[in-house]
């Protein structure tokens, strides 16, 4: 594909505040090296490390755990669309706006019958919450509030890299997906199959968006400022994931739906 003046001239445009992309700094990483710093972030603080996650694949949690984690994480698949709108705003290329809005049809769907937030409702249906209580998030506990809007004030307030840093989670999500798909059957088999379709459905588009946006961090972070600042957003959303854990987790003493 031929790379017009103005693509060009878009794409190597420095980020307001940042370091000229053309002049990488002393000390910064190449692009295996950043990778590889990505990657082991990313694998050391995923939430699939988290107890709750843990004792949720090992098969220990009750009924009413595992709805009231299916209800909290609607609210962070709500968001997920509009955190992914602020960041198409920021996205200098057509064909970058074009690619990222894939994940918003991902998850908004072409219609009201498909999408993420259709299946994920059907998974609620499945572990025994309606459909209502889910979209009018009856069950949501403000600490999870909290870190999803968290996240979505930091891909509002911040520059594309950072934003996209901040989505690096997904290059984890197939794997903790696999590992549902595993385990769910074995271990609660009152849950209707139908209802694990998310599960499946993320383990192609978290290969595919992981892959998508490390490709970006790379070509965008060349000097050691930028690194350090896509390293840390991508703390930061493993800290998103991870508190909103601690939220339901610590809700467990309470009354649960």
């Amino acid at each position: 594909m031929t790379t017009t003046g103005f693509e060009t001239a878009l794409a190597t445009r420095p980020e307001p505040g940042g370091a000229d992309p053309g002049s990488p700094g002393l000390g910064a990483w190449d692009e295996e090296q950043l990778e590889a710093r990505l990657r082991e972030l990313a694998t050391a603080r995923y939430h699939d490390r988290h107890p709750f996650n843990r004792r949720m694949h090992q098969g220990e949690l009750s009924p009413a755990e595992l709805r009231l984690w299916v209800a909290n994480r609607f609210y962070y698949q709500c968001n997920i669309p509009i955190k992914d709108a602020h960041i198409l705003a920021k996205l200098h290329l057509p064909a970058q706006r074009r690619s990222w809005l894939r994940r918003i049809q991902d998850h908004d769907g072409l219609t009201d019958q498909d999408g993420g937030l259709e299946k994920w409702l059907r998974l609620g249906e499945a572990v025994g919450l309606a459909r209502h209580e889910l979209l009018t998030h009856r069950h949501l506990l403000p600490g999870v509030r909290l870190a999803v809007d968290g996240y979505v004030n930091f891909c509002r307030n911040n520059d594309r890299l950072e934003a996209v840093a901040s989505s690096l989670t997904e290059l984890c999500a197939p794997s903790i997906m696999l590992t549902r798909l595993e385990t769910f059957p074995l271990h609660y088999p009152w849950i209707d199959s139908a209802g694990l379709s998310y599960f499946r459905g993320r383990v192609p588009q978290g290969r595919r968006d992981g892959s998508e946006a490390l490709a970006w961090v790379k070509e965008w972070a060349v000097s050691r400022d930028q690194q350090d600042r896509a390293l840390a957003a991508l703390s930061f959303k493993c800290d998103v994931l991870w508190s909103l854990l601690d939220s339901v987790q610590g809700a467990e003493r309470r009354e649960t739906p």
